[in-house]
């Protein structure tokens, strides 16, 4: 495993990401511990260090799950632990420090080492970290010793990352979403440069395979890409190439994902592609965004759907019209158990979602072209 340095720790280059483990029900909630743990197990006797989870993953389950393992198999003093502080619950003051308590004991260890305020966008910072006072409680409990590194993650534009950056000098890291097909949406390659050069705070990757779909992309993306790589690995080294990332999370739900990831770490290094790999990237997105309708990632922050939608098997169904034709996403979305007819529009998803998808003004098209 390669290493580099994150508010002056050291990290794995391949972070585990505890949002999509593997689990015994399709609503993510009912997690297999025991295959987690061999994962985790795994993970960490090859080298990493970097685990990472938040308070609303697999419905509040990732962090209590985490900590038994991390505890039972005495692995806490192996690891850095991040976790996110649910920026969108907070409605005082009060709120922070409760939920951080809770989150140390989900996690079952004395203090947390990556501390990031969790989805920041324009209104958020606004009207929750700044109104709440949220970074003068997070210093206080820096002091304390109850977390060591004090970071964001984001979504939203370019503008308002920078203005993220510039507006508080404690900022130690942040996780941005980024990968081949991203370079130039939310905070892009130009956010990247901006937090790692111009602000000198370490980033982190998520969603370096755009939620799947950089995993297994259509024949006509795979041609493109630099050749005797697997799909993955050529994500995973689009990242690993730059100075400025410090660690790449995967979000990992089968233990074959672990091996093969943690095999492609193994041959990263900065300035690994040339510029005809580079260029080869560029036509890969070029093809990639002649052919994407809907930016949906799979997150699942929108779920559960009061009313019931399926939304990310509903997006998932309509993006394969431009890559496998209609009878095909017609056959995805006829086999949904909740399709997109069941929307009433009330919102709740887009007020969540991470990418601003508006899914309530999606969803009738969407229903007539595949119903």
């Amino acid at each position: 495993m390669k290493y580099r340095k994150l508010a002056g720790e050291d990290v794995s280059i391949l972070g585990f990401g505890l949002m999509r483990l593997p689990t015994y029900d399709e609503n993510g909630g009912n997690i297999d511990k025991e295959k987690t743990y061999e994962m985790i197990q795994y993970a960490v006797d090859n080298g990493i260090n970097y685990f990472d989870t938040a308070y609303v993953y697999h419905n509040r389950k990732s962090e209590v799950v985490a900590g038994e393992i991390f505890e039972n198999h005495n692995l806490r003093d192996k690891i850095k632990i991040a976790t996110k502080l649910p920026t969108w619950h907070v409605t005082c003051e009060d709120d922070v420090t409760r939920m951080l308590d809770e989150q140390l004991a989900n996690l079952r260890t004395d203090y947390i080492d990556f501390y990031l305020c969790h989805a920041l966008d324009k209104n958020r910072f606004d009207n929750i970290i700044l109104k709440y006072n949220v970074l003068p409680l997070l210093e206080k409990a820096k002091a304390e010793g109850k977390i060591r590194h004090i970071g964001f993650s984001f979504h939203d534009d370019l503008e308002t990352f920078k203005r993220i950056l510039d507006s508080y000098d404690g900022w130690e890291f942040c996780q941005i979403q980024l990968n081949y097909i991203n370079t130039d949406y939310q905070a892009g390659l130009e956010g990247l440069r901006y937090a790692a050069q111009q602000r000198g705070i370490g980033v982190v990757i998520m969603e370096p395979l755009f939620g799947g779909k950089l995993a297994n992309p259509s024949e006509q993306i795979v041609r493109e890409l630099p050749a005797g790589k697997h799909p993955v690995e050529s994500a995973f080294d689009f990242l690993w190439n730059r100075p400025e990332v410090c660690v790449t999370l995967s979000g990992m739900g089968t233990m074959q994902m672990v091996r093969d990831n943690i095999k492609y770490a193994e041959n990263a290094e900065v300035g690994m592609l040339s510029e005809t790999d580079l260029a080869a990237y560029a036509r890969a997105k070029h093809v990639f965004d002649t052919m994407a309708l809907v930016p949906c990632t799979k997150c699942a922050y929108c779920m559960p759907c009061p009313f019931g939608v399926d939304i990310p098997g509903v997006y998932e169904a309509y993006n394969k019209l431009p890559v496998s034709g209609k009878q095909k996403a017609k056959e995805m979305y006829a086999a949904l158990s909740s399709d997109g007819s069941k929307c009433v529009g009330c919102g709740a998803c887009s007020r969540v979602c991470p990418q601003g998808i508006m899914t309530p003004s999606l969803m009738k098209d969407i229903h007539e072209k595949l119903a």
